[in-house]
This record gives C-alpha cells, structure tokens and sequence, in this order.
C-alpha cells in the first residue's frame, strides 16, 4: 500500500468529530420531528413555534442535511468514496434548509443569528475534504 492510499491521522479526527456534529443534528432532527418532550423542553417557546410552522419541504431538506452528514461521515471513517456523495448531498439540504433563516431571519426566537452561517460552513468544509480525500485515493 501506497503513502498516497493510507489513511491519514486526521481522518479518524474529522471522521469522528463530522459524527458527532451531525449525530447531534439528526438528534436534534429526530427530537423536534417526534416532539420529545423531556429534549424540547429547554427550548424557547418562541423557536418551538417557529420550528413547527416550517413547511413540510424544509423539514425535508433538514432531514436530508442531517442524516446525509451522518451517513456521510460514518461512510468517511470506512474510507469508503460514497463519502462525498452524501457529503454533498448534506450540504445541499444544509443550504437549503437555513436559507430562510439568512434571507430572513427569525427576530427573537432565542437562536443565535449566525448558527445558520456556521452549520453551513461546517457542512462545506466536510464535504470539501472528503472531496480531497478522494482525490488522494484515500477513500476507495
């Protein structure tokens, strides 16, 4: 085996945190979708209410932005080059389902006004590394 097809230190590093970012996503996801009480209640109601009045298509693409990253990263640690189609396609869903919140954002929800800035950043600097990976021959 090549120096250019071993996995390098940083995968497991990225590899593990990109899990756990968007493990907690999907948890988040999942949580809010099935309306887990004892999860939900630390949340403002002011952003439950907004939550709940998103249209079923950016529900859609919150599901596909987070379970995308989450089977995107666990694909990543097996070094397995579908890693950045499903990096991709969590960016695609990221984008999509904080668009609303940039173009207009929520007043006085109880969100920080840049959280929807940085899970895009995060999900763009996944999938770009993955694509780099790739392009190293380190996922296969």
């Amino acid at each position: 085996m090549s120096d250019t097809n071993k996995a390098p230190w940083h995968l497991w590093v990225v590899g593990i945190l990109a899990l756990l970012w968007n493990g907690f996503g999907a948890f988040d996801f999942t949580a809010s979708a099935l309306r887990f009480e004892a999860y939900l209640a630390a949340i403002p109601q002011a952003m439950l209410d907004h939550i709940y009045a998103q249209p079923v298509w950016l529900w859609a693409v919150w599901a596909i932005g987070t379970w995308g990253g989450v089977i995107g990263a666990i694909l990543l640690l097996l070094r397995n080059k579908l890693a950045v189609l499903a990096l991709a396609l969590s960016f695609i869903g990221a984008s999509a389902s904080q668009a609303p919140s940039i173009i207009e954002p929520p007043m006085d929800i109880g969100a920080p006004p840049f959280l929807p800035w940085i899970i895009i950043a995060i999900s763009v600097a996944l999938l770009a590394y993955a694509f780099w990976l790739s392009r190293r021959g380190v996922l296969r």
